[in-house]
Order: C-alpha cells, then structure tokens, then sequence
C-alpha cells in the first residue's frame, strides 16, 4: 500500500513495478472514475437490479477513512463502493496488483486511482493506502484478502486497523450481499442476470488509535462486518429457485456452499 506523510498531492515514493505513481487529494480532476460509476448504474438499471444501502450515513462526507468489507464475489468492489455514493465519496479499493496488468482493467484501474498489493512486498501498498487516507480519501480494503467461498466471514488481516490508527482515520464496517450470484470464485459468471436483490449495509465506524491493540480492534472489525453480514442474509428478499440453485447461501442457512475453513489468528499481512 505507497505513502509521504500526509500533505496532499505528492507522489507516490514507492512505486511498484509497471504502475505509475499516484496523486491523491489537491483538488485533482476526477476523469476516469465518474465515467465508470456512471456506466454501471446504467447497467444495473436495465437489468433492473433491486439494490438497497442501508447505513450510508456512517460514512463521513469529508476526510479520510478506512472501508472495511466482506467479499464474496469478483464484483464486491462495485457495490461496496456504492455505500459510499449517498456520502459522495469515491473509494480508492486496494486490489491485487495483477489486476492493473490487464489490458482494459489496468488504465481503468489506474484511472480510479485504485492502490495495487503485491502482496510479496505489502509494504509499498501500506504507504500508498496511508498516503491518500492522510489526502482525505476513503480506502477500500477486503480485510479477508481473498473470497470467502464458504460465504462467511473468515479470518480478518490487521492491515485496515493499522493503517486507520495510523492515519488517524475512522474505520468503517461494511456488508455486501447478492452480487456473488453474478460472478464468484467457482461458479460461472452470469452478468445478465435479472431482477437481482443487492444488499449494502454500513456500520457505525471505529476509532482506533496509536496505542491501541490491533489484534483486538481487527476482532472487534470482524465482529461488526460479520454481524452485518448476517444480517444481510437474513433479511435478504430472495431464495433459492431449487435444489441445484442453493450455492449461494452459506450452509448455517441451508445452503450448499463448502463448510469455512479452519479458523486463524488474524496477522499483519495487507489486504
């Protein structure tokens, strides 16, 4: 995650391979980014998704902050990022570096200002995250760095507690449920799909500070985000069509997705 303390638009001084330094906050025209958010909520109208955010009003509207969610799908970031949208906010997502390789992704990737991880060497993305929380940006991180197949939540990294009691930053749970149906880990794609309930739910925000446990605020992060979820799934307006159709609910709900894995303890790796 690259950074310089705080002053806003100052380029990134760790730069990881094939990706151009970044300038975060200093009143930088939004070109890229704007264009996309756009296009996809054309998108999502015409297939006439029923998308509901719940809780936006923890997201503050100025300054920077730490956006903490679940994932389940391939597509996680557009609809995390969409809590963010009654706040006006856009949301920088640390993604993995290969991403910002691909021939369409990687510019629009850039574009966004989206932070790459290698995650070999988290240590530049650290600084970048720190860098645009310290700019006024809102952070996106996957605290759970890869998708949850099971879909619980599993095991949290501490990478977004430290870097919110770091930056000195609020650190915000959020749930996103219903878009693993259109493309995750294992299963097909199906972006055409219809009539699809999607659900956002933000949390009340926490503070940590400098002296604070991180082990124990990355608990206490997971317990919030886990508690959404559960809400999310719970509240959900849809169900399974069939048998065949029960891939999407986690198994503790009668689904048929595989049992979570054992569980760890949380570690400093960045998401």
């Amino acid at each position: 995650m690259p950074h310089l303390p705080g002053q806003s638009g100052h380029t990134v001084p760790h730069r990881l391979p094939g990706v151009s330094a970044t300038h975060y906050g200093g009143g930088m025209p939004e070109l890229v980014y704007p264009p996309v958010i756009a296009a996809a909520r054309l998108a999502f109208r015409a297939l006439d998704f029923r998308i509901t955010v719940e809780g936006a009003e923890h997201l503050p509207t100025t300054g920077g902050a730490v956006l903490a969610s679940n994932h389940v799908g391939y597509l996680d970031f557009f609809f995390a990022g969409l809590g963010a949208r009654p706040s006006k906010r856009l949301v920088r997502f640390m993604c993995k570096q290969a991403v910002f390789g691909h021939w369409l992704g990687g510019p629009l990737m850039r574009g966004m200002r989206h932070i790459p991880v290698d995650r070999h060497s988290g240590i530049g993305s650290y600084k970048a995250a720190l860098q645009a929380l310290k700019a006024g940006e809102v952070v996106g991180v996957f605290p759970e760095a890869t998708i949850s197949q099971s879909l619980t939540v599993k095991e949290f990294k501490s990478g977004a507690a430290r870097m919110s009691a770091a930056a000195g930053v609020p650190l915000v749970p959020v749930a996103v449920w219903g878009g693993h149906r259109l493309w995750t880990k294992g299963h097909p794609r199906t972006l055409t799909r219809r009539h699809l309930p999607i659900s956002i739910l933000v949390g009340e925000p926490l503070r940590p500070g400098r002296k604070d446990d991180h082990t124990a605020v990355t608990a206490e992060l997971r317990a919030r985000v886990a508690a959404l979820v559960d809400r999310a799934q719970r509240g959900y307006p849809d169900t399974p069509s069939g048998p065949e159709d029960t891939w999407w609910l986690p198994a503790h709900l009668g689904g048929s997705a595989p049992a979570p894995e054992p569980a760890q303890s949380p570690t400093r790796g960045d998401e």
